[in-house]
């Protein structure tokens, strides 16, 4: 057992530990009420130094607790510069901001904004970002500026706070304030001209991440089929783009396919925003494509726990609530360790057919997220894995019908009609799928999962992860996250 215990492993596996230590302390923070001053930061250095040095496994325990007290230091940091909405809480007040994201529109009709950069009505600064709600029906753009007036209330999740029923004072818009939202909603008016919704919108939320436009009805049924992640910027989204660009370039150099999958990576990142979702799939395919071109490999859970920890040091609040941030971790889990380990087991060396993949993948993303959709939402769907088996092998050529279509609307507006004509029966036929399976009685399912429900799932997956890897001898270092 001490030989076991003494016998030094890669530093890697220290780095992985480091970095779930990291997301932990960011979560402990918000429950644990102390104030880590700086002189912890210097022990978590020492400590992880120390871990790092001698390598061996005994000290895995040093390297978790190491990023543990960084994360509570990071944390604690963070919480306390929200303490400036205490005294603001249940007053009226006015604050100026940024709109940081798409519009959206809440259930009663009214206009939800988020805003970050902050600032009062005597021109101090404020951290976080405030959700306001108002009845107020201008059209407003993420990258406007905002004056708002009403009554501050605690925040929830990543919010430092909310206001509703909020007065807009003013609104202005700063030219060439944002040129990707510019060239993402001329190409989504392009796109409409071509192809009439409810399939226009459709196509907009595969190719540009954007579910505003949905139609409601629409968007109940892509939640009741388990189909909303094909509509919102996503890692499904960044692997089609980044595939597309490896297959087109590769053979020709390859260099070239790794700039042109960087290039499409940040022109996509651009165009949707830092969502919680859209910073993870990012950085994962960063690195990615990173390791692909020099010939290096990450271990599934050494780049979870890394990109995790980077989400959380730039932004706590991610962990205090963050259901997006829970969701799109849990499925990249999910697809990126769990799917490789059912390949192998039911394929062995043998490549899966493109369904046997989708279906893999689809079952595998279900597995991670549903206790947290049990949780949080206390529903679940019971048709995703047929929806998704429907629809997902039809979205990349949707993806490409629905661009040719935007593209030709932009360049013979003459032909509009002619090149926006495939793309239509294809969006249509597939709103027709969606539309019959969330039709179907049993399609959705109420049920609560307790806390220790959640425990006991996860620990069942990861026994059977660690059966799986047993019995396929697989390394999961070698799945790539390019092919």
């Amino acid at each position: 057992m001490m030989y076991w215990l003494r016998r030094r492993i890669h530093p890697t596996w220290h780095f992985t530990i480091l970095c779930i230590g990291v997301v932990l302390g960011v979560a402990l923070a918000a429950r644990i009420d102390a104030f880590w001053q700086s002189g912890w930061l210097v022990v978590a250095l020492v400590v992880a130094a120390t871990a790092l040095y001698g390598r061996w496994r005994v000290l895995l325990v040093a390297s978790l607790l190491a990023g543990m007290l960084f994360g509570l230091w990071r944390g604690d940091m963070s919480r306390a510069n929200l303490t400036v909405f205490h005294d603001m809480y249940g007053r009226h007040v006015q604050v100026r901001g940024t709109v940081a994201s798409d519009v959206e529109i809440g259930i009663r009709g009214q206009t939800v904004l988020r805003i970050n950069n902050l600032h009062d009505h005597t021109g101090r600064s404020l951290p976080g970002v405030l959700r306001i709600s108002t009845l107020d029906k201008r059209a407003i753009k993420r990258g406007d500026q905002v004056v708002a007036d009403g009554k501050l209330q605690e925040g929830f999740g990543t919010l430092a706070a909310t206001m509703g029923d909020a007065r807009l004072v003013e609104v202005t818009r700063v030219a060439g304030g944002d040129p990707a939202l510019e060239v993402r909603d001329s190409f989504s008016e392009a796109i409409s001209r071509a192809v009439a919704d409810p399939a226009a919108s459709l196509g907009v939320g595969y190719l540009l991440g954007q579910k505003q436009a949905l139609p409601r009805h629409l968007q109940d049924a892509l939640v009741i089929t388990g189909l909303t992640h094909v509509v919102v910027a996503s890692g499904y989204n960044l692997t089609i783009l980044v595939r597309l660009a490896r297959r087109l370039f590769a053979r020709v150099s390859k260099y070239l396919a790794a700039l042109a999958s960087i290039v499409m990576i940040g022109s996509f990142v651009a165009v949707t925003g830092l969502s919680p979702s859209m910073t993870r799939a990012g950085l994962v395919s960063m690195l990615g494509i990173w390791a692909w071109y020099y010939g290096r490999m990450f271990h599934p859970a050494t780049l979870l726990a890394a990109t995790a920890s980077v989400t959380v040091l730039w932004n706590p609040s991610y962990a205090w609530g963050d259901v997006g941030w829970l969701l799109s971790f849990a499925a990249f889990a999910g697809v990126m360790i769990v799917a490789p380990l059912l390949r192998a087991y039911f394929y062995g060396r043998q490549k899966p057919s493109f369904i046997g993949q989708i279906l893999g993948e689809t079952v595998a993303a279900q597995l991670m997220t549903t206790p947290i959709i049990l949780v949080v939402f206390g529903q679940f769907s019971l048709i995703a894995v047929v929806s998704n088996l429907l629809v997902v092998p039809l979205i990349p050529l949707a993806m490409l019908l629905t661009f040719i279509a935007g593209f030709g609307a932009l360049v013979i507006p003459a032909a509009t009609a002619v090149v926006g004509w495939p793309a239509q029966v294809l969006l249509d036929l597939t709103i027709g799928v969606v539309n019959y399976t969330a039709g179907i009685p049993w399609a959705q399912a109420k049920f609560s999962l307790p806390v220790i429900g959640v425990v006991l799932w996860y620990g069942v997956i990861a026994g059977g992860c660690s059966y799986l890897a047993w019995r396929t001898k697989l390394r999961l270092r070698e799945v790539s996250l390019v092919e």
